[in-house]
């Protein structure tokens, strides 16, 4: 994905800083409680959720998946991330001057993990209120024609998968990492966004949430 390009122009340090996870994670089995999947491979990272955990008023779009039981989240530049044999001139223009960004739903079946061969898998466990926020990050990413309406589709990089046209602006210091950072930030997670633009810095910093439980 883009994140080859953004690897050869620059490598932050995952900062240090630690707090509480009182107010997200569930310390302890609950029914309430909700997982988020967090998949990630050497350069693109995005985020799997239960579909019957989101409500359809939500995220309307769960109306093209109508057999998932799984949909995977991820975004990226509008460009350069629905063409994968995209050279670096394409990469280096979404990293400096994106014309915009979407995001690409997978439909997916229980055994989902099957999909995903090859890239590390991680599950947080988190409470509802901040599953909610998490979920509202995410709906909110959707540039749609008007409030509970449907972002238009478009045809996505595999079967049962589309593409949507998005809110934020893809950058540099902007990637398909800092953006499942983000939305773990405003769920209420200890993560620094700005601090992630590859996946492998994502996965230092919740690793580091790992270690302090």
């Amino acid at each position: 994905m883009l994140c080859r390009a953004v690897l050869l122009c620059l490598l932050l340090l995952a900062p240090q800083t630690r707090a509480s996870s009182i107010e997200w994670e569930c310390a302890a089995p609950q029914p309430s409680c909700r997982s988020v999947f967090i998949v990630h491979s050497a350069w693109h990272a995005a985020i799997v959720l239960r579909k019957g955990d989101i409500a359809s008023d939500r995220v309307p779009e769960l109306a093209d998946f109508p057999d998932a039981q799984f949909v995977e989240f991820s975004w990226g530049d509008k460009d350069y991330f629905p063409n994968p044999d995209a050279g670096v001139f394409a990469g280096l223009k979404a990293a400096f001057w994106s014309s915009g960004s979407v995001l690409h739903l997978v439909g997916l079946s229980s055994d989902w993990q099957a999909f995903y061969a090859g890239a590390a898998i991680i599950e947080l466990r988190l409470m509802p209120a901040a599953y909610e926020r998490l979920l509202d990050f995410v709906s909110k990413t959707f540039s749609r024609p008007a409030a509970g309406d449907r972002a238009q589709s478009h045809p996505g990089l595999f079967v049962h998968s589309y593409f949507y046209p998005a809110t934020r602006k893809f950058s540099l210091l902007k990637t398909c990492n800092s953006w499942v950072a983000k939305a773990l930030e405003s769920a209420g997670l200890p993560i620094a966004p700005s601090y992630v633009i590859t996946a492998g810095q994502l996965a230092e910093q919740i690793g580091k949430l790992n270690q302090s439980r």
